[in-house]
Parts: C-alpha cells; sequence; structure tokens
C-alpha cells in the first residue's frame, strides 16, 4: 500500500512543488545559550516512561513559582525536531518549558516502536502536567501546552478532560483521525478507508503468527519527478540535514514511520468532538497562509468555544513552521501565554 498520508496529497492541486533546499531562516536544531536543560523521564499513568528535555532559564529565582508549557513534537517525529526549537524559544521568555517524546517514539517507552496510540499520546501530555505540576519552581495552575502537528490534536484530546492544561496553542496542526478518515480536502471515499482498514486487520495474521511488522505514512526517502509537492516539502524537513534525526535503536528507514496495523487507530479518534467544552480556557491556532493542513486549524476554530483566536502566518506552509524561525510568531506566542498563565 503506499504511503498513507502522501497518496492521500496526490489528490490535491493548490501547490507548487518544493524543493529540499534548507531555508536560510531554518533552525530546528537550535541550541540557546540562556538556558540550562535537563533529561528528564516520569511515567504516564499506564506505567509507560516518558522522556523528555527539561528547560529552565539560568537565571531563575528560587523564590518564585514559575509559569509552563509542555510542547509536543509532530506525528511520526520526535522532541529533536521541532518541538526542542520551541521549548527553548519559549524558555528563553521566562518559562519553564518541556518537550516530550511521545509514548512509542523517541526516548519514551512503549512496545512495538512507532505505534499509534492517541489515547495514550493525549495521556502523556497529562502525564507531563503531573510532572511538570510537581516541581517545586512550577505553579501548577499555570501549565500552558503547544502541540504542533499531530500533536496539536493529542493536546487538545488532553485539554477536554484535563482542566489543568490552563491554555492551549496549537501550530500547524494535523487533526489525525480527520486526515486517516477522510484524506485532506475530505478526497478519501468510504471504498478507499474501507480497504485500507482491511488491509491492516489481514496484516495482523501475519504480525500475530511472527511475520515482519510492515509500516506505513509518514516522510519518503527519496524524491523522482513525480513526487508530489507534499511529500517534497515533508522530504525536505525530515530526509535532509535541515531536521533529520534517528533515535538511538531507531533506524532512518523507520524514522516517521508508524505501524500499519496500528495507523487504522486514528480512525477512531475525533479530537474535535467537544473541543467547545474546553472553554473558557483560551485557545490559540497558528497555521500557514498556505499550508495545506490549513483545514484543520480552520475547522478546529470554527467549533471551539470562546476566547480563542486564529493567526495565519502569511506567505508560510505547513513545514515552515517547524522551524523557520523568522517565519514562527514566536511574539504571539509569547503574549498568548503571559496573557493567559498570569
Amino acid at each position: 500500500m503506499k504511503n498513507l498520508l502522501f497518496s492521500m496529497g496526490l489528490l490535491i492541486s493548490s501547490f507548487s512543488a518544493i524543493g529540499a533546499q534548507m531555508p536560510a531562516d531554518a533552525d530546528n536544531f537550535y541550541q540557546s545559550q540562556q538556558l540550562s536543560v535537563q533529561k528528564v523521564s516520569f511515567a504516564n499513568q499506564y506505567r509507560m516512561k516518558v522522556a523528555g528535555n527539561l528547560y529552565l532559564p539560568k537565571d531563575m529565582d528560587p523564590k518564585v513559582r514559575y509559569p509552563a508549557i509542555i510542547v509536543g513534537h509532530p506525528m511520526g517525529a520526535v522532541k529533536e525536531q521541532s518541538a526542542n526549537l520551541y521549548a527553548q524559544k519559549m524558555a528563553e521568555q521566562g518559562f519553564v518549558t518541556l518537550s516530550l517524546d511521545l509514548s512509542f517514539w523517541g526516548e519514551s517507552t512503549g512496545e512495538p516502536r512507532n505505534a499509534v496510540a492517541p489515547d495514550i499520546y493525549a495521556e502523556d501530555f497529562s502525564a507531563a502536567v503531573d510532572f511538570l505540576g510537581t516541581r517545586a519552581f512550577v505553579d501548577r495552575e499555570r501549565i500552558g501546552v503547544i502541540g504542533i502537528c499531530g500533536s496539536g490534536s493529542f493536546a487538545i484530546s488532553a485539554a477536554k478532560i484535563d482542566p489543568r492544561l490552563k491554555a492551549i496553542a496549537t501550530v500547524s496542526m494535523y487533526d489525525m483521525g480527520g486526515a486517516n478518515r477522510n484524506a485532506l480536502n475530505h478526497s478519501l471515499t468510504l471504498e478507499q478507508r474501507k480497504a485500507i482498514i482491511a488491509e491492516a486487520a489481514e496484516q495482523r495474521y501475519v504480525e500475530f503468527a511472527g511475520g515482519e511488522t510492515r509500516y506505513t505514512s509518514g516522510a519518503v526517502h527519496e524524491l523522482n519527478e513525480h513526487s508530489h509537492p507534499v511529500e517534497r516539502e515533508f522530504y525536505a524537513f525530515y530526509r535532509t540535514p535541515r531536521g533529520e534525526f534517528t533515535p538511538q535503536g531507531s533506524s532512518p528507514q523507520l524514522t516517521t514511520h508508524p505501524t500499519l496495523t496500528s495507523n487504522v487507530k486514528f480512525m477512531n479518534f475525533y479530537p474535535f468532538n467537544d473541543i467547545d467544552t474546553i472553554a473558557p480556557r483560551p485557545m490559540l491556532f497558528i497555521a500557514g497562509e498556505n499550508a495545506h493542513s490549513r483545514e484543520f486549524s480552520d475547522e478546529a476554530y470554527r467549533l471551539a468555544g470562546e476566547p480563542k483566536e486564529l493567526v495565519l502566518v502569511p506567505g508560510a506552509g505547513h513545514v515552515d513552521l517547524y522551524d523557520r524561525v523568522n517565519l514562527i510568531p514566536f511574539d504571539r506566542l509569547t503574549s498568548f501565554f503571559q496573557s493567559n498563565l498570569k
């Protein structure tokens, strides 16, 4: 079966081709000199280890409890891809920040590796609140979250049942449920959806009997003259020095790819159902004006309760907001959390 998300993208015709040359302002592997960083880990409610990087301003006052922000990485990525950048930039503004690896990915535990489990992903955000809210230097009444790409939908899922998340921001959000059920622009037919589900179900027999694990989705490993702009956009980040990162114990051939049999679990994931119940906690949706994923931020904004805001970054695409520091509106994120984590 072809790569799921990108074969969906073949049905989109609203983009110009995107090359793999690194933009001058791309800075995914940014290392701040203004902060101290601690590698941390903590258990979620399923006793799985969630790994993260805790960023602290170097001039912290030991008598003060600080507001904190959790940052989640794009779906299929790890904290070293986009999340660490955002966490450092926000910590430079005086927040305690925590970038985390979702369960089954990166340095977090969970077997099989690269498994899809949206409820557990959401749980990881609540577990991060548990961790931060029990630190002496964090004000547990002032904890917010930034979800990038797929983590935007997981953070929303968590916030619906965890009122300790006081302010919720998403960037280049993907509704991973809608993307898998319907594809971009609702281009996947019901028959195609059923075929994907059937293929995954049959593969369960193979793997139950000890056969080889199959993977799907994620970033392609090479481009050709037929490569679609969406493929090129993700390739330019995940398969080049701009953002390529292989966690210890993994393989470059497996990075970004969820298992085929688990990926269909997204079909039962509806993060925008009851999104209005998050109100009156504030929500900020940030998307590129030209992003192929913009439909998800538009829909979430339409369904969310007040207070809410949609910020469209002029000229930006989806991946641009992963690492292009001159396009990412860090000032808007800063003011949002300063105002709402008072």
